[in-house]
């Protein structure tokens, strides 16, 4: 069992992310992570999911979204090389003066945005990998007592200067 990523380009329709979820819920299958916004064709959308799963279930969950009337197009991104973040806000409360100068400082090893600041808490804005976001809330937690994170899932897009990877052509079925 290990994370599995795919890419879907998709319909932009109403009850197409239903559908999508739908499929996994309906076969029992645990979505670790699901992001989905329109693309350059407003037409189409891409999603990306990751799931955990065998090799013998990850094929089957690949077979099942490419029967899907609304998927255009399935990418496996396990093995490929790619971009990926997760966004990711977290709230560290109940600060005292030298506690909001260490969630700077924090901020700045970590190349994260101070998005807000109030007379007690600071708000971070993080753009980073998923390992990465981890390693900071980890030590946040260690550091401070109140802490609040909203996480967003990962979005992902295939490299460029690792593969012949282009402009994106979408194959209707």
């Amino acid at each position: 069992m290990k994370n599995r990523w795919i890419a879907l380009y998709v319909e932009n329709q109403v009850g197409v992310l239903a559908k999508v979820s739908g499929l996994f819920s309906g076969k029992s299958y645990n979505l670790q992570s699901l992001t989905v916004g329109t693309t350059e064709d407003e037409t189409v959308s891409r999603m990306t999911i990751c799931v955990t799963s065998d090799d013998v279930t990850f094929e089957q969950i690949k077979k099942q979204l490419n029967r899907m009337v609304e998927v255009i197009k399935v990418i496996d991104l396990t093995n490929v090389p790619i971009h990926m973040k997760e966004i990711l806000f977290a709230k560290v409360k109940g600060c005292s003066l030298e506690e909001k100068a260490e969630v700077f400082q924090i901020a700045q090893v970590f190349n994260v945005e101070v998005a807000d600041i109030g007379t007690d808490s600071v708000l971070l804005e993080c753009k980073l990998t998923e390992r990465r976001n981890n390693e900071l809330i980890t030590l946040l937690k260690s550091r401070f007592k109140h802490i609040e994170v909203v996480r967003g899932g990962a979005v992902a897009i295939e490299s460029i200067s690792t593969s012949c990877a282009g402009k994106t052509e979408y194959h209707r079925k």
